[in-house]
């Protein structure tokens, strides 16, 4: 028996969606260290299989789907899918995400501040509305969300991207209120400032060697994902809980 089968979140079974790289890809190893079978969203099949290839050689097991999360059909085709595999959802990581552009508010070209919403905002109400019955037919459903810190902050030129992620933190806010009384628990995780794609798009000029990993988040995202959990509706500051460890790999 290996590692992961006898792991915090084993037998469970995981969506995650933006897990071809970043945060996603480092919570898909994460979980699937603990023994759940991780079903990994993202448009690049390529990204995909490499993250695939790194579960495989830590023993896991995962299930691959090439889907772009702004197909609303495509989700709801998945949900089927799931209950027709599994019967049930135990963890949902909503964690795809795009910057878009950073721009005066007056200056945005329609298209782009509509894709930013629809990719940030829209996607996600459409993985709730299909992948609520079947968080809530798991033991102890999880669904994990994640924001930013801009949500919070008024930031000048970042209107498409902060405006998205304060929808999506009163969006969670309140699907958390409505199952405050089942079994699932919903929370909003703001990871701070990390190397990935979209903080290079951010700030170029950042030296990446001073950046903090995804993988650091690992823990952090296990925890709120295993039955034991008992958050709901939370608002959690990743890299708060960073600075209490002793230290960070």
């Amino acid at each position: 028996m290996t590692e992961a089968a006898v792991g915090r979140l084993a037998g469970r079974v995981a969506l995650i969606t933006g897990a071809s790289r970043g945060l996603g890809a480092a919570a898909a190893l994460a979980y699937a260290a603990e023994g759940a079978h991780c079903v990994l969203v993202a448009r690049t099949v390529g990204g995909l299989e490499e993250v695939d290839d790194r579960i495989k050689a830590i023993g896991g097991s995962a299930t691959l789907v090439p889907l772009d999360i702004t197909d609303g059909p495509g989700i709801d085709r998945l949900g089927q899918a799931l209950f027709d595999r599994f019967g049930r959802l135990d963890v949902l990581l909503g964690n795809a995400a795009i910057l878009g552009t950073l721009s005066p508010m007056g200056h945005f070209e329609p298209k782009v501040f509509e894709q930013v919403m629809a990719v940030n905002v829209t996607a996600n109400w459409r993985l709730i509305r299909s992948m609520d019955p079947l968080l809530r037919r798991s033991d102890a459903g999880r669904a994990i969300f994640v924001t930013s810190g801009a949500s919070r902050r008024i930031i000048p030129y970042w209107g498409a991207y902060a405006t998205s992620k304060a929808a999506l933190d009163m969006m969670v806010g309140i699907y958390a209120a409505e199952v405050a009384h089942t079994q699932v628990k919903v929370n909003l995780f703001n990871p701070g400032p990390m190397r990935t794609f979209m903080r290079r798009e951010a700030f170029p000029g950042e030296d990446e060697a001073q950046q903090i990993p995804p993988e650091a988040h690992g823990e952090s995202l296990i925890q709120l994902a295993i039955p034991a959990c008992t958050m709901n509706g939370e608002w959690v500051a990743g890299d708060a809980a960073l600075e209490q460890r002793p230290s960070v790999s």
